[in-house]
């Protein structure tokens, strides 16, 4: 079984120093195999904000934690006009990391992170051809046993991002990144942007989508908070590629708590969720799903 912390948006700049401090003892205290951080690290893309995020970086590093990081779009210069198309990404590669496409594979999964983060999307995705191809060729010699998880800022399908069920725009080239995933065999496929916890199978978001377990995470540390949703992070114990569980920790004011968990297994009809009972678990932030978006 592989656990894996799956944190999305922390958003130094307009980020709570005390829940970024939380961050850092509940990880320390449960230690992962691995943390994933799905971009937009920064708030505004400045120095001292990559500065103040390359520091919490460091000391889950120190305290024995493996990190698997991609950018976002908020890690690229907004206002800054020749930087944003000169050198979108030179802070982010200076502070935070220097490989936009990192891997990571050990006997039980083989992770690879994308860059969907733009120049010319403002807050927008995309993936280009390049990325693709990527995709296909990195999967293409893993063990078939070994559990696929693609992670990207910018979810690859549209999402529902609001109680009425409005749906945000899919990834830029969203048709060709689907049919890239399915055709890699991507078990599950992690996103952030959206400050929403959300979870579904692919199958029955698009058609053709292939078997991929769409997994969202909410803001770890912004205060910006969207659809009054409090920070949180998940949770993730992968069992096996047909069977995962996801659990949301939640902050509740003081500190960061158990709280929604639920098991997913995949057969021929996609991925079945089935919620289980955890007697440590609080109530806060439930796994959105597209029958009650």
């Amino acid at each position: 079984m592989a656990r894996i912390a799956h944190l999305s948006d922390v958003h130094f700049g307009a980020n709570d120093p005390k829940i970024v401090s939380a961050t850092e003892a509940w990880l320390e205290r449960s230690q992962p195999d691995l943390v994933i951080i799905s971009g937009d690290f920064t708030q505004r893309a400045r120095v001292e904000q990559f500065r103040a995020a390359s520091a919490w970086l460091n000391r889950l590093r120190a305290a024995g934690m493996r990190l698997l990081v991609i950018p976002g779009n908020h890690d690229v210069p907004l206002y800054d006009v020749f930087r944003r198309f000169a050198a979108p990404l030179r802070r982010y590669k200076r502070y935070i990391s220097n490989e936009l496409c990192p891997w990571y594979e050990d006997e039980k999964v083989a992770i690879l992170g994308i860059n969907t983060a733009r120049s010319l999307t403002i807050k927008d995705g995309r993936i280009n051809h390049d990325q693709m191809n990527m995709i296909k060729k990195r999967f293409a010699p893993v063990a078939p046993e070994k559990t696929r998880i693609l992670v990207t800022h910018h979810p690859l399908f549209a999402m529902p991002i609001g109680k009425g069920g409005e749906l945000s725009e899919a990834v830029g080239r969203h048709d060709d990144a689907v049919e890239a995933a399915a055709e890699a065999g991507i078990h599950i496929a992690l996103a952030g942007h959206f400050h929403r916890t959300y979870a579904e199978s692919a199958q029955k978001m698009v058609a053709d989508a292939g078997g991929a377990l769409v997994i969202q995470a909410g803001t770890a540390t912004s205060i910006r908070l969207r659809n009054a949703e409090p920070q949180s992070f998940n949770w993730l114990h992968v069992h096996r590629n047909d069977r995962i569980e996801l659990q949301v920790i939640v902050w509740d004011g003081a500190s960061f708590q158990r709280g929604h968990h639920v098991e997913y297994s995949r057969d021929a009809a996609g991925w079945q969720a089935h919620e289980l009972a955890d007697p440590s678990a609080r109530p806060g932030v439930r796994v959105a799903q597209a029958a009650r978006a």
